[in-house]
């Protein structure tokens, strides 16, 4: 199944199309933001601020974000996308095996508990799901979309349980519509508020999940899948 999609829509061609259609895209939040309150920020394990500690819990994320934010004077905290972090060190989620799954495949953006999200683009439903085991994307939203024939996915996890009410496979979701909302951390899989966005190509047999986290070995074949989120989101 990953060969016939690979053969019809690679990483590159994707990249292309998404481009070609960036001025039709929506923004993803109901508000406007300015290159100067966002700042991008490094979870990754070369991280020393969060390296030194031993446990890295949701308190100790949500600190060293907030703190990040305020001495910038940002709206806003986003990155993480193919980023190595050891923040999942200590979740058993992502240590279930024999190897660790450390590399990000997603962009995190960190903002207020319950700021809606708007689709940034036309959109049906494929599938959503309460995934609620603790260091899990929590409830989640899996949105289908078809940019010149080319079938792609986006998934939107850390939502409320609010954002799975009333919603219907197959239902359609115009641009710029708001469909959902940031969960709080009781909800979210045990995370601080923030939402964990990524494209997908090839979206396999998974319904209302996608690993979003990866070990080094499957990196190649995740890079290929899942290409940068920051193609879609006008910042």
């Amino acid at each position: 199944m990953i060969k016939r999609q690979f053969e019809t829509i690679s990483e590159f061609s994707i990249n292309d199309i998404i481009l070609n259609h960036r001025d039709e895209f929506s923004k993803l939040f109901p508000f406007e933001i300015s290159k100067s309150e966002i700042l991008e920020i490094n979870l990754s394990s070369e991280s020393l601020s969060l390296n030194k500690n031993t446990e890295i819990s949701a308190e100790i994320i949500s600190q060293y974000i907030n703190n990040q934010l305020n001495e910038s004077n940002s709206k806003i905290a986003i990155g993480g996308y193919l980023e190595k972090r050891n923040i999942y060190q200590n979740r058993k989620l992502f240590s279930a095996t024999n190897t660790n799954r450390d590399i990000h495949l997603g962009i995190d953006i960190w903002c207020d508990e319950y700021t809606p999200i708007q689709s940034p683009l036309n959109a049906k439903i494929h599938s959503f799901k309460d995934n609620n085991r603790v260091g899990d994307y929590g409830p989640t939203i899996i949105l289908e979309h078809c940019l010149e024939g080319n079938i792609f996915y986006s998934l939107y996890g850390h939502l409320s349980q609010n954002s799975l009410n009333n919603l219907k496979i197959g239902d359609y979701i115009n641009s710029g519509e708001a469909f959902a909302e940031i969960g709080s951390t009781n909800e979210n899989g045990n995370w601080p508020p923030h939402l964990h966005i990524q494209l997908i190509t090839d979206i396999e047999e998974y319904k209302g999940d996608y690993p979003g986290v990866c070990e080094y070995l499957d990196l190649e074949k995740y890079k290929l899948i899942c290409p940068n989120p920051k193609l879609i989101l006008k910042f």
